[in-house]
């Protein structure tokens, strides 16, 4: 049996190099994407869509999207730039699938949290300045403490499972609900400060 060695070993490319390579149209830039973040990104479908052979799908598509958009895209951050991008299509595969099945995943979980005070009313949905809307949630989120940030990120928006959350955190499941609650009800007053029906 062969032992390996440090020059077998292969480390993941630093982001900038794997933008390069993109804008060099190298199609190295998707076998170091896969290797620097593929597991990665295939949790954040996973916690969607709950079916590998999904997962699978949407990870290539990924690939093809980031493909596609750099040039003339050049993301600041490479790993949230990719996330976007995963999480688009899961939640397109998401919905799609919704309409044949009425399994509830940890999405639908999460997003049932925030119904409370986030309609689903496609008058009121459209009445919204999206973009307005997605630099009001990023102002709070960026006001949050790190580990309120780190939970708001990982339940709403890569549909974590609170006991996963929990367990990253070192933090009982009924401090993580606690938080969560915290954090909801803060963003509550945030969007109605800011305007926002509820």
């Amino acid at each position: 049996m062969e032992l390996q060695t440090k020059q077998n070993v292969k480390f993941p490319m630093d982001d900038n190099g794997i933008i390069e390579l993109y804008f060099a149209r190298d199609e190295k830039a998707i076998e170091e994407t896969d290797l620097k973040y593929g597991k990665y990104l295939f949790t954040v479908a996973y916690n969607l869509l709950s079916d590998r052979l999904d997962c699978e799908e949407c990870i290539n598509d990924t690939y093809v999207g980031a493909w596609n958009a750099m040039p003339p895209e050049r993301p600041d951050f490479l790993k949230a730039f990719l996330t976007v991008i995963t999480r688009r299509i899961a939640v397109k595969r998401y919905h799609s699938k919704l309409k044949k099945s009425n399994i509830p995943s940890e999405m639908t979980l999460s997003l049932s949290e925030l119904e409370d005070f986030v309609s689903g009313d496609e008058e009121v949905s459209e009445a919204f300045d999206a973009e307005r809307l997605g630099k009001v949630i990023t102002d709070f989120v960026s006001s949050l403490p790190e580990r309120r940030q780190f939970i708001f990120m990982s339940r709403y928006y890569a549909s974590e499972p609170i006991d996963k959350i929990a367990s990253l955190l070192s933090l009982s499941r009924s401090m993580i609900n606690k938080e969560l609650a915290a954090i909801r009800s803060s963003l509550k007053e945030k969007l109605e400060s800011e305007g926002y029906l509820v």
